[in-house]
Parts: C-alpha cells; sequence; structure tokens
C-alpha cells in the first residue's frame, strides 16, 4: 500500500497565524513553496495560504501585507491527510474538497505536503487525469 507519507514533499514549514503576510511572502520565496500551512501557537493546523491569496485577498484588496496576518487570510475547515493514509484516500480528500495542495499530518504535527507535482510523480496517468477533471473541471 502507498501511502500519504510515500508521496509527500518532507519537510514542510508552519508559518504562525499571527505571523503577516510580507514574511509569510519572504518564507514562501526563500523555500521555494507556493503555499504554507498556518499554525496556532499549539501547532495546530489551522488552515493553509498561498501565494495566490496573497495577491487576490490581500494587495488587490490595496492592503498593505505587512499589516495583514496569516489568520486573515484562512477560511473554513482546514483539511489534512494522515501520514498513514492510503492514496487513494489522498486522492478523494483532495477531488472532493478540490484542492491542490494538503498538509500531511503524523502525531499530530506536520510531516510534509503533497501537492500536485508530488501527485504527478507517483500516480499513474489515469488517476491523475481524474484528478485533473474532478479539481479543475467543475
Amino acid at each position: 500500500m502507498t501511502t500519504a507519507k510515500d508521496i509527500m514533499h518532507p519537510g514542510a514549514k508552519w508559518i504562525s497565524q499571527t505571523e503577516t503576510l510580507d514574511v509569510a511572502a519572504q518564507l514562501m520565496k526563500d523555500l521555494d513553496v507556493g503555499a504554507l500551512p498556518v499554525a496556532d501557537e499549539n501547532e495546530r493546523l489551522c488552515g493553509i495560504i498561498t501565494d495566490r491569496d496573497i495577491v487576490v485577498k490581500c494587495i488587490a484588496e490595496g492592503i498593505e501585507p505587512s499589516q495583514c496576518r496569516a489568520a486573515d487570510l484562512c477560511e473554513g475547515t482546514p483539511r489534512w491527510i494522515d501520514a498513514n493514509a492510503d492514496v487513494s484516500d489522498v486522492l478523494h480528500e483532495m477531488e472532493n474538497y478540490r484542492i491542490k495542495r494538503i498538509p500531511v499530518i503524523e502525531n499530530k504535527r506536520l510531516v510534509g505536503i503533497i501537492s500536485e507535482a508530488d501527485l504527478a510523480q507517483h500516480l499513474t496517468d489515469d488517476q491523475i487525469a481524474e484528478f485533473a477533471e474532478l479539481v479543475y473541471a467543475r
């Protein structure tokens, strides 16, 4: 059985919900990533922010990134997957909620993240096609 831990990108980094978006953007640049999980003071997942979120929900609205916190962009219930979940469960979760990245949690701690690139490296062409159809075509 292939698990979430087998296909994830290890070493994902949290950003505190109280951190400002200019710091989040700099961390994304430094890590060469387009998304960061957001954690509360107990390192519990409270959301995920993307570079697009920063541009569309902050900068395009005329808000200064240094005056906006990561928590301000977190919406809804954060989705995540257990490290030991089967890859079919990963696909189901991502397809069902139409998400392109999902944090991987083990023992209540972030251990990695799964993105579209990770899926492309580990899944069959048919699985990728189904994912793309369900996430993008709706």
